[in-house]
């Protein structure tokens, strides 16, 4: 908000706090969320502008919020009230890269181990549209025709990643960049890689932690710690634990050892992706971690080595408005 942010985009989880937070913020007003941590309750985290910058400031506007949900429902859920009705949706299928939601009700994996969705998973996008709010579609969307579905559909427009990972402007490190786009159409949605417990799509790229090799001669540890998850510890102090740390600590913590079974370090391997990978001492570089979207239909009439204008040009020139 103090860079001048127009939009906050939210997703993993339920933002039902956030457009409350927003509002305290703008009003400058001390702000306060719920923090969820396993066998505790109770548990807030807040910040005080006034108290940390030493004095008000000029008047902030307020960023709009969309929330990224991957149901009608959920979407209905958070627009039901004004405390928590965000500015907007964007409403992603599984297919879209990253994490992506659990299939509801019992999961099922196919015969290549991928969690298998669903009738129940597809949002009525009749049904956002009811909600009167404004919306964008995302995951296998990134196309002329995807766009032109979208619009068909009601929403305002479409959000895109893949599309612009591959181009030259991603930051990925170029190699890898190149590899990944040699190997788009490989990509698994894992429900093991992630410590979070979502599904994570991997792509299958030579020398990167989609390999099992790769995997399991990396020394296990979590030494940036942005996806731990906090619980409460016996003496009721607040301890932090990751299914992608060793097994051993992980079960010092509490939880049992098949739930960190295949659980890659996001944290390091994502940021070696983009050339700031970890080195250590003897020698020892932490190895990169690729995803991407399973739908790679944005690659059709892109030139080889494209620029993320390219990409936008291509999705508007082409799309039959």
């Amino acid at each position: 908000m103090l860079a001048g942010a127009d939009y906050v985009l939210m997703g993993a989880g339920i933002p039902a706090e956030i457009p409350r937070l927003l509002d305290d913020l703008a009003g400058q007003r001390p702000g306060r969320i719920s923090v969820a941590v396993a066998d505790g309750e109770g548990h807030t985290a807040g910040i005080d502008p006034v108290a940390l910058l030493g004095r008000r400031l000029g008047p902030l506007p307020r960023p709009r919020l969309l929330a990224i949900v991957s149901s009608h429902v959920l979407a209905a859920y958070l627009a039901r009230a004004p405390l928590t009705r965000p500015d907007g949706f964007v409403i992603e299928t599984p297919v879209a890269g990253g994490h992506s939601a659990p299939p509801r009700g019992r999961t099922v994996l196919d015969a290549a181990g991928e969690p298998v969705y669903g009738p129940r998973d597809e949002a009525d996008l009749a049904k956002v549209a009811a909600l009167g709010l404004p919306f964008w579609l995302a995951g296998g969307y990134g196309t002329p025709g995807g766009l032109e579905r979208a619009l068909a559909a009601g929403a305002d427009g479409i959000q895109v990643g893949s599309a612009f990972a591959l181009c030259r402007e991603s930051g990925l490190d170029p190699v890898l960049r190149r590899r990944l786009r040699r190997q788009a159409g490989l990509v698994r949605n894992d429900p093991r890689a992630s410590p979070t417990g979502f599904p994570f799509k991997v792509a299958a790229v030579p020398g990167t932690l989609s390999e099992q090799d790769v995997y399991e001669t990396r020394p296990r540890l979590c030494d940036l710690g942005y996806l731990r998850t906090p619980y409460e510890k016996g003496d009721g102090s607040v301890g932090y634990r990751c299914a992608a740390e060793p097994v051993d600590v992980y079960v010092r913590k509490g939880r049992p050892a098949e739930e960190a079974d295949g659980r890659r370090c996001l944290c390091n391997g994502l940021l070696a992706a983009i050339g700031l990978g970890q080195h250590r001492a003897g020698g020892y570089a932490e190895p990169p971690l690729l995803t991407l979207g399973q739908d790679t239909g944005f690659l059709d009439g892109l030139p080889d080595d494209y620029s993320a204008a390219d990409v936008v040009s291509h999705i508007l020139l082409q799309a039959h408005l």
